[in-house]
């Protein structure tokens, strides 16, 4: 085991994906599509430090039904266990709902859509094993679409441009994130790691969620947001997720988030009545 804090791994199969391994990443990308969605309609009645609390905590309780066997986590890998749930999800997870007060719920999938190339880059480094020629000609046309999609927030300047780094800041975030989940989902398997991460990330979003509570108001249709967020998009989605990591590696597990922005789009222009610029797509594409 490297003394290194930050350390990622190889996938445990290198073939093709199987059925199982599609079926994870649809029910991750959809789930985390949506989740922007429910944070928009969260933030109607709760403000956002309550939003990603009441996520984390409804996350948690959900796996707490579901883990039966916790297995102890070795000691050299409790700190990554809490760095995990600072990177996974107490930190990216409070930029969200701040930035969804700047920017539509679509525009915040469609950023969150880059996260594959975030953590390419990150693994690029952690594993000392630059990518081959079409990887970099991938890396380059995603992060040109990354500047595409931001295009409209940098023209509008003020709140929307702080919403878009907001997200930008959350993605580089879940790479390091989820090149650390790869070596420990292998170790102690998806839904042990994550109700560790969920509890130590519960204590640690918990003062911001208080504090927010006074400026909240309990309304039905928020509370049934931020349950749907957190039972589906902090708790199942992220055992998908953290299973297909540990399966296929922490870049190519990582496509799973290229099903997030279409997804976003559609129910912000549906439900939400959301506009999407037309340069925003071609860079989503």
């Amino acid at each position: 085991m490297s003394d290194r804090l930050i350390t990622t791994a190889e996938g445990t199969r290198s073939g093709a994906f199987a059925a199982a391994d599609w079926g994870l990443i649809a029910t991750a990308g959809v789930t985390w599509g949506a989740s922007f969605f429910f944070i928009a309609e969260a933030l109607e009645g709760f403000e956002p430090g309550l939003v990603t609390f009441l996520r984390i905590a409804f996350g948690f309780a959900t796996l707490s039904l579901v883990a039966r066997q916790r297995t102890p986590i070795a000691a050299p890998d409790r700190w990554r266990i809490v760095l995990l749930s600072i990177t996974w999800m107490a930190f990216p997870l409070t930029l969200f709902p701040i930035a969804q007060n700047r920017i539509s719920s679509s525009l915040a999938g469609m950023i969150n859509g880059s996260t594959p190339v975030a953590v390419a880059v990150v693994a690029t480094v952690l594993l000392g094993r630059l990518p081959g020629r079409w990887q970099r000609a991938g890396l380059v046309a995603g992060l040109t679409g990354l500047v595409l999609i931001s295009l409209p927030s940098i023209d509008e300047g003020g709140n929307s441009l702080l919403g878009a780094l907001l997200i930008v800041t959350a993605v580089l975030s879940y790479g390091i994130a989820i090149n650390m989940a790869a070596p420990l989902q292998q170790r102690y398997g998806s839904i042990n790691v994550l109700w560790h991460v969920l509890a130590v990330a519960v204590v640690l979003t918990l003062p911001f969620g208080l504090w927010s509570v006074p400026d909240s108001s309990l309304e039905l249709g928020p509370l049934l947001a931020a349950v749907a967020l957190g039972a589906g998009g902090t708790g199942l989605a992220f055992v998908a997720m953290a299973t297909v990591v540990g399966r296929a590696g922490s870049t190519r597990g990582s496509v799973t988030v290229y099903l997030t922005p279409p997804i976003a789009i559609a129910l912000g222009v549906w439900f939400r009545d959301e506009t999407v610029e037309a340069i925003t797509l071609v860079g989503c594409a």
